[in-house]
């Protein structure tokens, strides 16, 4: 069978007629560096510019940058940029599903060996906006990171260097900054990304000049994104394939909603027309409400019961919220220790709450736990520890289900051994491996040391967990009453299992 490439869209390839297969753009210029290559950002924004070229409102191309050194580069090269992206939900009542072979993608590059290619981008005048997307693990500081490295290891590290040599290659010229608009779920993105690359220009003693080039020619800008994007849909692959009549192994799946509220100036609409395009993308002064909402709510959801749904042998978000006590479990979640004590209108958070709730029931979208699951312990810190300080807090009480969604999660660390970023553990459908930070899977190894096998041991443990500071921002022994809920829980999830644990929560 073929392969999706640009010989084959160019070529004589008679596509299917509900495949939306455009000419290759040979013609447009590169315009966007971007710092991710997952499935999120192919299905979000380079899909948007995808739409912005196609009513020729952009004219521009995506150039691609692994922020890791392993990843999908290589193959997004194979395949010249292209890859099929299918949405697929209801849509004024009625089932809709739309296939599309996207063309927003010039190339790509791995850093980790091709570092020089990286800066030549810096040197291209016509490309001056950054987008990223790197998790909430990617927006870090890294000490160890150095002006001298090829590339440096952290994302905010291979920023600064890369507006370094931009900065020298056009001789601090104010009008070549950059608008860098960050993507990770994490608050205040735009603002703790150019926070970090400030300190990191300082500390590697680059010129006073660059950091205030730095500073003033550049726009970092908050952004809250919101679609569920499952990514390849593996069960279907081989179905799609015959029914498109190629192989793609950079298959995407999406919801059809989709929503970027950008927090700044308005004529910057102009640059990056997505309105022009029909795209539901906001510009406002204030995106606080809106990441709130969506934060809290639609990921803390997702984080909260990720473990949980894993570890009971759930493997989707529809069949979890179809599930007679997960279902119920994410609902009491939400509504009562969420949206309760989120101070935002309440009537937009409930309705909010339930359009979120018929996006996971979608039929046509399978995204996997095991997914949701990656970098959980910062998605945890980020989507769903806000909610339980809040709660504890206003109600002199700890919440039972964001405490237990806790206890999942570590629970899901228990066993198994750690391979640089990778988990390897077992579960209820067999072995796994589970992605996230080095750090943070080091101290699920050490808490579990503190557990015997005993109810006590279990309380150590849990203090173990939330005494760490450096992983929660805070010491959470201080939060009264909620070591003794957590090593409870702990316990029984350990000794009875999740099902048996998740009863006695819900009664």
């Amino acid at each position: 069978m073929r392969t999706l490439n640009k010989t084959l869209l160019t070529g004589q390839f008679s596509f299917p007629p509900n495949l939306e297969a455009g000419p290759y753009p040979d013609n447009l210029p590169e315009r966007v560096l971007q710092f991710g290559e997952g499935n999120f950002l192919r299905a979000f924004v380079d899909w948007m510019i995808h739409q912005l070229n196609k009513k020729g409102l952009f004219q521009g191309r995506v150039v691609v940058v692994q922020p890791l050194a392993h990843g999908l580069v290589d193959q997004l090269n194979r395949q010249d940029g292209l890859y099929t992206l299918i949405l697929r939900g209801y849509q004024d009542g009625q089932v809709v599903e739309k296939r599309e072979i996207i063309t927003s993608i010039s190339r790509g590059i791995n850093p980790y060996e091709d570092w020089q290619a990286v800066l030549r981008c810096a040197e291209d005048p016509q490309i001056d906006i950054v987008i990223s997307n790197t998790t909430e693990a990617g927006i870090i500081y890294d000490p160890e990171d150095s002006i001298t490295a090829a590339p440096p290891q952290s994302f905010p590290g291979k920023l600064t260097a890369y507006l370094y040599h931009r900065y020298n290659h056009f001789k601090g010229d104010p009008d070549k900054g950059m608008l860098i608009l960050s993507c990770e779920l994490i608050d205040r993105n735009g603002d703790n990304l150019k926070a970090i690359t400030l300190r990191l220009a300082g500390e590697w003693g680059l010129p006073e000049g660059f950091q205030q080039w730095l500073k003033e020619a550049n726009l970092f800008l908050n952004t809250l994104v919101d679609r569920v994007v499952p990514g390849y849909p593996r069960e279907e692959a081989e179905q799609l394939a015959r029914e498109l009549g190629y192989e793609d192994a950079l298959l995407d799946t999406g919801e059809l909603f989709h929503l970027w509220v950008i927090e700044g100036p308005t004529h910057l609409k102009e640059k990056l027309p997505f309105h022009a395009a029909g795209l539901n993308v906001i510009w406002t002064d204030d995106l606080t409400p809106y990441r709130t909402r969506k934060v809290r709510i639609l990921n803390g959801a997702h984080t909260a019961t990720a473990a949980l749904a894993f570890l009971s042998g759930v493997d989707t978000v529809r069949e979890a919220v179809e599930h007679p006590r997960i279902g119920p479990f994410m609902e009491e979640l939400i509504y009562n220790e969420v949206i309760s004590v989120t101070d935002l209108d309440k009537r937009m958070l409930t309705e909010f709450a339930g359009e979120v709730l018929q996006r996971f029931r979608n039929p046509y979208i399978v995204h996997r736990w095991q997914s949701i699951l990656l970098n959980t312990t910062s998605k945890y810190k980020t989507r769903v520890l806000p909610s339980l300080l809040d709660y504890a807090a206003k109600n002199k009480a700890v919440p039972a289900k964001l405490t237990f969604s806790l206890a999942a999660m570590a629970a899901l660390f228990k066993d198994g051994r750690v391979n640089g970023r990778q988990f390897q553990g077992k579960g209820p459908q067999g072995d796994f491996i589970i992605e996230d930070d080095p750090g943070a899977l080091a101290f699920w190894q050490a808490a579990w040391q503190q557990y015997q096998g005993t109810a006590e041991s279990a309380q150590e443990t849990a203090k173990y967990i939330l005494g760490n500071s450096a992983i929660w921002g805070r010491d959470l022994n201080n939060v009264p009453g909620l070591a003794e809920k957590l090593g409870d829980y702990l316990q029984d999830i350990v000794s009875h299992g999740p099902a048996v644990a998740l009863e006695k929560v819900l009664a």
